[in-house]
């Protein structure tokens, strides 16, 4: 269970030191969504990838914290 702890936390790092900013919230993601008039959408579809990862990372942290 450690281990898992463990590999989250590095992962949640490696999205806080990306190129490509990850919102913090999905607020942040829609304002950057109205901000961009459609210009620069590779940026947009990173954001929106990095985020869902986010997500998805936290909810396996909350589920592992239930389990221990």
């Amino acid at each position: 269970m450690e281990e898992l702890k463990e590999y989250i936390q590095e992962e949640n790092k490696k999205l806080e030191r990306s190129i490509i900013a990850t919102p913090a919230s999905m607020e942040d993601l829609d304002a950057f969504c109205k901000a961009n008039n459609g210009a620069n959408d590779v940026v947009l579809q990173h954001m929106a990838i990095q985020f869902g990862y986010k997500m998805a990372m936290q909810a396996i942290e909350h589920k592992v914290k239930q389990l221990s």
